[in-house]
């Protein structure tokens, strides 16, 4: 049983709570999502066989990396809402009991675990990806002299394979 308003460490999302215990973390987690961002698009630009792929790859590729790193945040902060959530319901009460156990609990530990945890990562993932995908579209490629379909599948290739996939990483693992 939990007790009222206290939150132990197992209970924050990787990876938020190794860049809040571990801050030089960020100096690993900014290059490597520059570099996978960087790979993706070149990759992407090299199949859909755009020319002009040096000067596309320049005038975008630090937006992408900038907004794609803002997707993921939204989508741990909606990850961070389970935890938040639990500390507010009554721990006694049957939902609060239900919530702690099926939800806060397993989404941040394994998300594996239930449905329930599955779905809501999912989802969180999910909103990570459309996010990607409308930054990219609305933003980071607005400027570029390409057609709106070619944009348009950049940023569905971008918002795939650059996804937060981590979401569903069990904690577990790491301790």
């Amino acid at each position: 049983m939990k007790k009222q308003g206290r939150i132990s460490l197992y209970n924050i999302i990787f990876p938020i709570w190794m860049l809040w215990l571990f801050p030089l973390t960020w100096l690993f987690i900014l290059p490597a999502n520059f570099i996978i961002d960087s790979v993706v698009l070149l990759l992407a630009l090299k199949f859909l066989k755009v020319g002009e792929w040096k000067q596309i790859y320049k005038r975008s590729v630090v937006k992408i990396w900038i907004f794609g790193f803002l997707a993921d945040i939204a989508g741990a902060v909606m990850m961070l809402t389970v935890i938040l959530t639990d500390s507010l319901l009554a721990s006694e009460s049957p939902m609060g009991q239900w919530w702690h156990q099926h939800l806060t609990n397993t989404v941040t530990s394994n998300p594996f675990s239930n449905i329930y945890s599955f779905l809501w990562t999912t989802i969180c993932v999910a909103v990570s990806v459309f996010l990607i995908y409308l930054f990219n579209v609305k933003i980071s490629f607005r400027k570029l002299p390409l057609k709106q379909a070619l944009k348009r599948k950049l940023a569905l290739v971008l918002a795939i394979f650059t996804a937060p996939y981590l979401f569903y990483l069990p904690t577990l693992w790491l301790y």
